[in-house]
């Protein structure tokens, strides 16, 4: 087995991070593995906005529990009246992937460039876990506001958002993985 075969097959999301930063070193080799990822047409419709100031990551979390407080989803309301709520799970490096609205098949572009953050990551013994529900921080008007201050580009929107640090416990475990939704015709 190949070692890339291997840090795809151990690759977990992970939900408990430590405090510590991860180095520079280490964050800018993971955002140049984004920026190789294959998109269409090499448009290149992406942005990435790494965070790692704890201030502002403490700012996008007031905006999101406001918001989740607001949603009527009572899951989401008992979620973010937690003390010790954060969206993030407190990773210390957040990095957001917002995309041209407009471009077509850009939702893939940057799924490909999150897959590669992703194993780029793994490979540097650095956790990640990715998800689509920080899009709610984003639906107020403060949400609207967060984005300017956060530097995404005038008419692009959330795509994902990857949390990077390094893990507190164990590695998770898989969780099974239905393998008949695979045809092969020979």
């Amino acid at each position: 087995m190949t070692e890339t075969i291997e840090i795809i097959k151990r690759r977990r999301c992970v939900r408990k991070y430590k405090p510590d930063q991860i180095p520079d070193s280490a964050l800018n080799e993971i955002m140049e593995c984004a920026l190789l990822a294959p998109n269409a047409m090499n448009q290149q419709k992406w942005h990435f906005t790494v965070i790692q100031d704890e201030e502002i990551l403490k700012k996008i979390t007031e905006v999101s529990r406001e918001n989740l407080l607001k949603s009527g989803s009572e899951r989401m309301v008992q979620r973010a009246s937690d003390p010790d709520y954060s969206p993030f799970f407190n990773a210390p490096t957040v990095i957001i992937i917002s995309a041209d609205s407009q471009a077509r098949f850009v939702q893939l572009d940057c799924a490909l460039a999150a897959e590669n953050i992703l194993l780029a990551a793994e490979s540097l013994d650095i956790a990640s876990c990715i998800m689509t529900s920080p899009e709610m921080i984003f639906k107020s008007e403060k949400g609207r506001e967060l984005m300017k201050e956060l530097k995404i580009p005038e008419g692009y929107e959330h795509v994902c958002t990857i949390t990077l640090g390094y893990r507190d416990g164990d590695r998770p475990e898989p969780k099974p993985r239905n393998k008949g939704v695979i045809t092969y015709l020979k």
